[in-house]
């Protein structure tokens, strides 16, 4: 290098060194361990106790011991199955790990950290403590070991955890709980280098109006030296810059200025601010850190409501564990981002943090996708003592206060707040985040609002209007296939248009389904204490989940039918908090569907558009204009799909555009014409060859199919034939007894119609004969007013009935006879995916579901959804697959549902609900379900708001269904 070219770069370095140009240090780290559970670093490891315990081996970290194949397993309610005999498993585990420093670390400041360790956890850095033994599992906590280091050469880490804390009211906080309960080192270790003079940490106060203050933690600062931060919104323009002087010996330093007009933060828009935060000597930067926050004022208005930014807000929320099967409550950034994407899939707003604080990257994607958060301090229904609550609140709100989604720190839960500890979160958050107790028992209000669990509609109705506000931090306790969605309409209704409600927090997003290592990787939920989820362990969705994504929808239609004289026009509410429906989009389409005799189950979209989004502020009612075409009534369906404003799907609604009458002209053949008559001769003439395993002996072929219904008749029954198809009826009571077909297998479809509640009894039958048909009419004493039977020349069977019961009943219609054990599959055009229940009727969508016959419940540590028995809603036809062949049931009029075989909605002693008589059900009205938690069943639906009562009938119901008992094609 030239001497000019020499000096020039000098310059240029004592330049950027003048001018602060340089640079700056900032916080270095090395993770000693993985950095979650996906990625993982080998330890050496030692157990005390239980399984592959006294020998020094290899453990994953960070991990829970037991999800290694170590220790015992215990569930944290333990104590309460077994009574008080009973004692935890008290392993500890041993780690030692051996590292290296950096080289251009001598001369800083080392730190370790913890983020968390279950329970109590020794840290020695080479033969010494690094300090006081820390208890508490979910914080992140930290020592100084810079004097403790070897510059050159290998360091050596030592822990001990004791998984069981020798302080009481930890383990009281913590282990005696409703979850499972682990031991391990299950969040990452890694050191933190500064220099010698840094800011170790800011707490942020940006509020809606723009003005901004923030607490810096300087350490070993001078006289001269100040701290600047610089503003950013997310373009990366810098938009203000403020600063303080600093003195020497100075810990905290308070920083404020303004920022004009922000894009506030909400769920809705969650607009994130960066700030980067410089402790500079002169122009000169010598330290640097970076936070994100965002700009929201939050305010409790007693007597009336939650507020944020000045705008009254209801939460749609949910209790989530972190938690995953294969390693418990160690996870990774992926779980962490698809719950919250699916948290925001089901439309809600909210999450609660139970019973502990998340994993940091959790709350950074409620900051980023736009979630509330409540930040749960631990303590299931029994608190910290005050000397340990007060460390662990410190170490919680330091590590999370900056975070714009949290808007409440929850002071532990249902008996489980230690009230000495409400004013010490406001010590280390200076934007005042309000403090609530999540509890169960009345008169734990906190800052006037009441979070009490488990009221129900009525009771709720009661505390609403005695005029606190009302948060109920758990409600709809979501085990089996109770709770959760059920119900919650008319929940939300009552909260919706309440004043002083807040809204709510459903219990819980997932089935805490633990794989067992010591049982062959098993996934256990402790029988009736973890599957209260909303979703399986590994999120299968369950019935709730699309239920509520409509009853949260924020873009409301009510809609059930379009009206005769549609002409284009939906009435809609925006339940939007801060987005006018103008930023929403709005797609129509219209919709065939497949047949069942094509394979497969599918749409085709044969014509779509995009609607004028209307301008609609939130919480107003008005409409939006389709601009359909004059003969939208010849396709089968619109779909009408809104996407919010980063073009998320928040809702599709489906509507038939004539009733079922499109699908009948389908598929309902009352003639047969000249080739199919041929087609079936030709057919018949075959004849039928003798099968080595089904009891199906030879036939000799001909051509006989008459052109008209044959009748036959004896003292007992009485049997229609047409097309080949042979319906044989009791002439005692009018049921079905037996089907044969000349082209495959007799089904065994039998002992119906019968109805399902009410009684009737057949008087007499009354026969006709038409050019095409021959009918059956039956009369009946009791609540079958009319009942008749007429089969087509093509076949074809009709089933015409009224009926009325009187008083509640559980269900309403009429079933039939077949055996489960014989049924392949099932394909239907009806709303789904998934069976309801009738305080459970949103979130289906119309289209043709196929699926297999599986015997999953609730309750039964299955999870193979979607399920196949059940309760289906407004289905226009279904073909069942049997052994025997196939048949198709085709409905003339709307609203039919479809029972599918046994099942039930609640586990126990007793299953609930009842079901109806038969296997296969046509009903018009189907029984509401209650909820379970735990071991206590509540089937009184009715105290579960108008949709738990039972069903009544007004009118006498008529109906007509079609069945073909074979092959239609």
């Amino acid at each position: 290098m030239n001497s000019f070219l020499r000096t020039t770069t000098t310059l240029l370095f004592v330049l950027l060194i003048n001018f602060g140009w340089a640079n700056p240090a900032k916080k270095e780290i090395k993770y000693l361990s993985g950095t979650d559970s996906e990625n993982t670093v080998a330890w050496d490891f030692f157990c005390t106790a239980g399984r592959k315990s006294g020998a020094w081996t290899k453990i994953e970290v960070p991990s829970h011991w037991e999800q290694q194949g170590f220790g015992e397993y215990d569930y944290g309610r333990d104590y309460r199955t077994y009574g008080k005999k009973f004692d935890y498993a008290k392993e500890s585990g041993l780690y030692k790990h051996r590292f290296n420093l950096p080289e251009n670390w001598n001369g800083k400041r080392v730190f370790i950290v913890f983020e968390g360790s279950m329970t109590d956890t020794e840290v020695k850095i080479n033969g010494e403590l690094a300090g006081p033994i820390h208890q508490g599992s979910f914080y992140r906590f930290k020592y100084d070991i810079t004097d403790k280091l070897k510059t050159n050469g290998e360091n050596l880490l030592e822990v001990k955890v004791d998984k069981w804390s020798s302080n009481a009211s930890v383990n009281h906080a913590e282990r005696y709980a409703d979850y499972w309960i682990f031991g391990g080192i299950f969040r990452p270790v890694y050191l933190e280098a500064m220099p010698q003079n840094y800011i170790d940490r800011v707490a942020i106060n940006a509020q809606a109006d723009g003005s901004f203050t923030m607490e810096t933690f300087p350490v070993n600062v001078d006289d001269k030296q100040t701290i600047e931060a610089r503003i950013f919104d997310n373009t990366g323009k810098l938009i203000q810059t403020c600063q303080s002087s600093v003195s020497k010996g100075d810990s905290l330093v308070e920083l404020s200025c303004k920022v004009e007009d922000p894009h506030t933060w909400t769920a809705e828009t969650p607009n994130l601010y960066s700030i980067e935060v410089r402790l500079k000597n002169g122009a000169e930067t010598t330290y640097e850190l970076t936070e994100k926050f965002g700009f929201r004022t939050i305010e409790i208005r007693k007597g009336d409501g939650i507020y944020l930014n000045g705008t009254k807000i209801k939460m749609k929320g949910v209790n989530r564990h972190v938690f995953w099967p294969e390693t418990g409550r160690c996870v990774n950034p992926q779980i962490d981002l698809d719950d919250v994407k699916l948290i925001k899939f089901m439309n809600m707003n909210a999450v609660r943090c139970s019973h502990y604080p998340p994993d940091k990257t959790f709350l950074q994607y409620c900051d980023s996708l736009g979630l509330y958060v409540l930040d749960e301090l631990a303590g299931w229904q029994n608190a910290y003592d005050t000397e340990s609550g007060s460390k662990l609140v410190k170490e919680m709100v330091i590590r999370d206060v900056n975070h714009p989604s949290i808007i409440f720190w929850s002071n532990g839960n249902e008996g489980g707040t230690n009230k000495e500890l409400d004013d010490d979160y406001g010590f280390y958050d200076p934007s005042k985040r309000p403090v609530i107790h999540a509890h169960h028992r009345p008169g734990n209000d906190f800052n006037g609002i009441d979070c009490n669990h488990y009221e129900n509609y009525y009771s709720s109705k009661k505390i609403l209007d005695e005029g606190l506000i009302y948060m109920p931090t758990e409600f709809l306790h979501a085990q089996d296939d109770g709770g959760g969605a059920t119900a919650l309409a008319d929940f939300w209704e009552l909260f919706w248009n309440s004043e002083r409600s807040a809204g709510g927090f459903s219990w819980v997003l997932a089935d805490e389904g633990l794989v067992r290592t010591d049982m062959n990787n098993v996934i256990d939920v402790n029988r009736v204490n973890a599957p209260d989820g909303l979703v399986g362990p590994h999120r299968e969705k369950e019935g709730s989940v699309y239920a509520m994504r409509e009853i949260y929808s924020p873009v409301k239609i009510e809609m059930e039918k379009l009206p005769e004289d549609f002409d284009g026009t939906i009435p809609l509410e925006n339940r939007y908090h801060f987005t006018n429906l103008n930023k929403v989009r709005f797609e129509w389409q219209l919709v065939d569907f497949s047949l069942p005799e094509q394979r497969g189950a599918f749409h085709k979209v044969i014509k779509s558009g995009v609607a004028k989004s209307p301008d609609l502020a939130p919480v107003q009612k008005g409409k939006l204009d389709l601009d359909l075409p004059a003969n939208y009534k010849q396709y089968d369906a619109l779909y009408l799909c809104a996407f919010d404003p980063s073009n998320n799907e928040i809702y599709c609604w489906s509507w038939k555009t004539d009733g079922n009458a499109n699908q009948v002209v389908k598929l309902v053949e009352k003639d047969l014409n000249e080739s199919e008559e041929e087609r079936l001769k030709a057919l018949k003439a075959l004849g039928i060859e003798e099968d080595n395993i089904l009891p199906i002996e030879r036939q000799e072929g001909d051509t006989n199919i008459s052109s008209s219904v044959e009748v036959n008749e004896n003292d007992s029954l009485i049997t229609l034939k047409a097309s080949g198809i042979a319906v044989t009826f009791s002439k005692k009571d009018g049921t079905i007894r037996k089907l044969a077909n000349d082209f495959g297998l007799p089904l065994p479809f039998s002992n119906g119609p019968v109805l399902v509640s009410g009684n009737a009894k057949l008087l007499t039958i009354e026969k006709s004969k038409n050019e095409n048909s021959y009918r059956l009419n039956m009369l009946y004493d009791g609540d079958i007013k009319q009942l008749s039977w007429t089969m087509y020349n093509s076949g074809w069977l009709q089933l015409d009935y009224e009926y009325l019961v009187e008083g509640e009943q559980y269900f309403t219609g009429i079933s039939f006879d077949f055996p489960e054990s014989d049924i392949i599959s099932a394909k239907w055009l009806g709303e789904g995916p998934a069976h309801v229940w009738k305080n459970r009727l949103q979130g289906g969508r119309l289209d043709v579901f196929q699926r297999l016959y599986n015997n999953v419940l609730p309750g039964d540590n299955n999870w193979q959804y979607p399920q196949f028995k059940g309760y289906y809603a407004d289905v226009s036809w279904i073909e069942f697959n049997t052994v025997y062949g196939k048949f198709t049931v085709v409905a003339q009029e709307d609203d039919l549902f479809v029972r599918l075989f046994d099942f039930y909605g609640i586990s126990g002693p007793k299953n609930y609900p009842v079901l109806p008589k038969g296997d296969i059900s046509f009903l018009d009205g189907i029984p509401p379900l209650g909820t379970k938690l735990a071991m206590g069943i509540s089937n009184d639906t009715w105290n579960l708001g108008p949709a738990g009562e039972l069903n009544k009938m007004d009118k006498p119901v008529k109906r007509n269904l079609y069945f073909y008992f074979g092959l239609r094609n």
